[in-house]
């Protein structure tokens, strides 16, 4: 199965206000393994940059000075995306975004529905972490995911540590380093097997009272009086076997 990690930056918040896309970074997976594929773009937004958005990713509008625009750029970004799920923290952010993106270049196809499936990872951890933080710093820093090399968020490293969030957060997997001396390893030859920590689990264990012991005894007494209980019978039959080998004690 071929999935695309996807995340992009962009000039504000909301497309309605006329905010663009600035920057977009895609990781690619195949059968839960990073291939070491990507695609990264800086675009050039053809506006102004907000105050707020820049102190979230740091990229000025002089930055953005001969990038492409998305218009540019929009094919080769859906020949990547064909015929994968992506995957997106928040995806109706930056689906819209997409989306808005294509609309404005009156793209036949101006949904990226169109071209790919889509899961949104942040409804999946709302439902296995009930009532926490579910943003992606919180991800890492609950499956401990390394975020050192992030001095500022941006479209490439965050897909990156998606990529390690959504592996260990839907079951452990063949997470690779995102170390440039690890790119090698894209083939999977290194491998660290990532699991949720079993502090997160918030397991509760309740064992049973001496009342509801003894209704259980006589609920096994009434269903044996009708015929064999099975349930009786593995459980005798274990207690024998464990009794045959337990070593008999001193006096």
């Amino acid at each position: 199965m071929r999935q695309i990690v996807l995340d992009t930056e962009t000039t504000g918040l909301s497309t309605a206000q006329g905010h663009r896309v600035i920057e977009i970074g895609c990781i690619e997976l195949v059968n839960r393994r990073i291939t070491g594929r990507e695609y990264h773009r800086f675009l050039d937004p053809e506006r102004d940059i907000d105050e707020g958005a820049e102190r979230v990713h740091g990229i000025s509008r002089a930055d953005l000075e001969g990038q492409p625009r998305f218009a540019d750029i929009a094919e080769e970004l859906l020949d990547f995306l064909k015929d994968s799920e992506l995957v997106i923290h928040n995806a109706e952010f930056d689906v819209g975004f997409l989306d808005h993106e294509l609309e404005l270049m009156k793209h036949p196809r101006p949904s990226i529905a169109d071209h790919a499936l889509v899961l949104d990872t942040l409804p999946l951890a709302r439902e296995l972490h009930p009532g926490q933080r579910n943003s992606l710093d919180a991800l890492c820093k609950r499956y401990e995911v390394d975020v050192s090399r992030r001095d500022v968020h941006g479209a490439l490293i965050d897909a990156e540590l998606l990529a390690r969030v959504y592996l260990a957060m839907t079951g452990g997997q063949a997470a690779l380093s995102l170390d440039e001396e690890d790119s090698d390893q894209a083939n999977g030859s290194a491998e660290t097997l990532v699991r949720p920590r079993r502090s997160d689990l918030n397991l509760v264990v309740t064992r049973a009272s001496d009342t509801e012991i003894a209704a259980h005894e006589a609920l096994m007494d009434k269903m044996q009086a009708g015929g064999p209980c099975l349930f009786r019978d593995h459980a005798l039959a274990d207690e024998h076997t464990a009794s045959a080998a337990r070593p008999e004690q001193a006096d």
